[in-house]
């Protein structure tokens, strides 16, 4: 399989980061947030310091081969956990939480503007 263009992984990271910047900014802040993850091993999970570079991104004009590589990053990890929902208690799950933490809710509608700003 061929690697995605720079470009295609920035149309897919639009697609699947589905919570504003504001709105993963406040999600960061809650203690369900805080309660899912892979400790990084300084205290704060993986996804969480994900999260907080995605809302930077999100704010951005222009990105960065650095950003595009964690945009990679992000597109592998939603897709790949996207595929692994729970089968009950959607809402209040480990597993929407964490998706959330990497800046995807599943249970948020595709909203028409875009979340980049």
């Amino acid at each position: 399989m061929a690697k995605a263009s720079d470009e295609e992984v920035e149309r897919a990271l639009r697609t699947l980061v589905n919570l504003t910047a504001r709105e993963l900014t406040e999600w960061l802040k809650t203690d369900e947030s805080k309660s899912v993850g892979q400790d990084s091993g300084d205290g704060e999970s993986i996804g969480r310091k994900s999260g907080k570079r995605i809302r930077l991104i999100l704010r951005k004009k222009s990105v960065n081969a650095d950003d595009i590589k964690h945009m990679r990053r992000v597109v592998s990890f939603i897709r790949r956990h996207i595929a692994q929902g729970p089968r009950r208690d959607v809402a209040t799950s480990r597993w929407r939480y964490s998706l959330m933490n990497w800046g995807h809710d599943p249970l948020k509608e595709r909203e028409s503007n875009s979340p980049w700003r």
